[in-house]
């Protein structure tokens, strides 16, 4: 069983930068793709970046170039940097964890709020 729970969400002016962190409870495995995902009002869930554990990344088209997803293993947290934020990053960010081989085994932070005014 994993937990997850996030942190850094607010509130920021287009142009500025936050760093949204998750912080996983229970042991992620070699196995598990971690990712961050977000969801704006009246749109549907979206990925944002997902990294494995042997360091592929990927991100979506929107934020290639300004997002970065990272893993700091002495803290187990997985961290999304976030530069030149424009108001269309405006969401709820999700931090996920999941098995590479196994549905069942998808888990979910409860979110973050992140606005970016212009």
């Amino acid at each position: 069983q994993v937990q997850l729970v996030e942190s850094g969400g607010g509130l920021v002016q287009s142009g500025g930068s936050l760093r949204l962190s998750c912080a996983a409870s229970g042991s992620i495995s070699s196995i598990y793709i971690m990712g961050w995902y977000r969801q704006a009002p009246g749109k549907q869930r979206a990925l944002v970046a997902t990294l494995t554990s042997g360091g592929n990344t990927r991100y979506a088209d929107s934020v290639k170039g300004r997002f970065t997803i990272s893993r700091d293993n002495a803290k187990n947290t997985i961290d999304l940097q976030m530069n030149r934020l424009k108001p269309e990053d405006t969401a709820v960010y999700y931090c996920n964890v999941k098995h590479a081989l196994r549905v069942d085994l998808n888990y979910w932070g409860q979110g973050t709020q992140v606005t970016v005014s212009s």
